[in-house]
């Protein structure tokens, strides 16, 4: 019989729901205090629906998106943990890219995220900007 949606999962189960091993799990809860499962007598670790969501939003940022463990900590102190937690919902269409940062989600200080191939658009812009500024550095330079 399948646990409902609601259901606590064990580190197994929630194992296989994220799609990285169990020792994977236990270090993220020593690096990123947000994932907290409920433990019992013995250690024993329970997954919260949300703890599981918050699990996949750190498998994606990790992996697929490329940040750093020291990337999701900061986007957690400057996202909070619910916006955080949308990136664990793939229905939710988020990436850490400026165009979605642009879109309400801004760093704090009105910073984005780096540029990602997810937004060709962005960053041929960036190139353009860059490069003028080349130029206009190399003008001043000029003897």
């Amino acid at each position: 019989m399948a646990k409902g949606p609601n259901a606590f999962r064990t580190i197994s189960e929630a194992a296989d729901d994220i799609g990285a091993p169990q020792h994977v799990l236990r270090f993220w809860e020593t690096k990123f205090t947000f994932v907290s499962p409920l433990k019992r007598a013995g250690g024993r670790r329970f997954y919260r629906p949300q703890d599981i969501v918050l699990l996949k939003a750190v498998r994606r940022l990790l992996h697929d998106e490329g940040l750093t463990i020291k990337g999701v900590q900061r986007l957690h102190r400057e996202l909070g943990v619910q916006n955080l937690a949308a990136y664990g919902d793939p229905g939710a269409g988020l990436s850490y890219s400026p165009a979605a940062m642009d879109a309400g989600n801004e760093l704090a200080g009105g910073r984005t995220l780096p540029p990602t191939s997810a937004n060709p658009v962005r960053l041929q812009t960036v190139l353009a900007e860059i490069e003028g500024a080349r130029m206009r550095l190399e003008a001043v330079l000029a003897p």
